[in-house]
């Protein structure tokens, strides 16, 4: 597990809470460094996974949340929320016994934002790759973006999507 980076900034509760939480069947899934290559290997490994939600802040992080159901004990719990950045480069893969709650995910991940609320449940598993940065930085009112300012609107939370066409006619 590549251990969590803190240059610019103290841990956080968020850090704290992931830090120590190294299994090898987690880091061997971050260690695939792409989401369609970790699919690959649950697939192979476990015979499958269920997909149950994908979450996306503003343009530049997906939470994807998959259910394993054959892991025979190699990992912890069967929910596992592989964070990654537009292109689909892994961040963090998280381990949980149930699905966490997106609000509260977030809410751990940046205590500060008020939008987000929730408590999050146990992180049992976690590892980080070279591609994780501290993901508050996404979330900024001046974070960057690809999309021209005409064209874009905050997410609540932060970060920036598409601006949705004037309805009428």
């Amino acid at each position: 597990m590549t251990e969590p980076r803190f240059e610019s900034s103290p841990p956080t509760r968020y850090d704290r809470a992931v830090e120590g939480t190294q299994e090898a069947a987690v880091t061997e899934l971050a260690d695939a460094l792409v989401l369609g290559a970790l699919l690959d290997r649950v697939r192979r490994r476990w015979e499958g996974y269920e997909l149950l939600d994908h979450w996306q802040q503003g343009e530049f992080h997906h939470d994807t949340v998959l259910r394993v159901r054959r892991s025979a004990g190699e990992l912890p719990g069967s929910i596992l929320v592989v964070a990654t950045n537009c292109n689909g480069g892994i961040k963090e893969v998280l381990c949980f016994g149930e699905v966490p709650d997106r609000l509260a995910l977030w809410h751990a991940r940046c205590p500060d934002n008020p939008d987000f609320a929730g408590t999050l449940p146990n992180v049992l598993a976690a590892a980080r790759t070279s591609h994780w940065f501290d993901p508050c930085e996404l979330l900024m009112p001046n974070a960057r973006s690809e999309y021209r300012e005409e064209f874009r609107e905050r997410q609540c939370g932060g970060g920036w999507l598409p601006r949705k066409p004037a309805q009428g006619g």
